[in-house]
């Protein structure tokens, strides 16, 4: 994203008249980044039951309920980058330098996507699947 912020404002831009990234085309990442912070805050003990829970009664549906509205946040900043990249660049028939900012934003965010599911089912592994090492 990074990327094609820079590229839209340098001499490189060929596009006439000149695309930029506005304000529209950063709304899908920070919607996909509020989603991955608020679905890596969430343990996968939370999830599974409340017999365990020892901060009140009904910890695992506002658990699950915070994991789903994380996936919504994810899926929304996804669905609206496809959404910027249509509405933006296809429907005015850019050409393929001018278009790899929509592209770029679509890819930023299935990125943010798929490496904040990685990370969490990563986070949250059984431990026995883990070395202990002791000296």
């Amino acid at each position: 994203m990074i990327d094609i912020a820079v590229w839209s404002k340098s001499a490189l831009n060929p596009s006439d008249p000149p695309v930029h990234i506005t304000f529209v085309d950063w709304i899908p990442g920070i919607c996909s980044a509020l989603g991955m912070l608020v679905i890596n805050s969430i343990d996968k003990t939370r999830l599974s039951a409340d017999s365990f829970s020892y901060s009140g009664n009904g910890v695992a549906w506002k658990a699950r309920l915070v994991l789903f509205l994380g996936f919504a946040l994810l899926a929304g900043g996804l669905a609206g980058s496809v959404t910027v990249l249509v509405l933006k660049y296809v429907v005015r028939e850019y050409v393929w330098p001018t278009i790899w900012l929509g592209v770029g934003n679509v890819v930023a965010n299935g990125l943010v996507m798929l490496s904040s599911a990685v990370l969490w089912v990563a986070q949250n592994m059984e431990d026995e699947y883990t070395y202990n090492l002791a000296l």
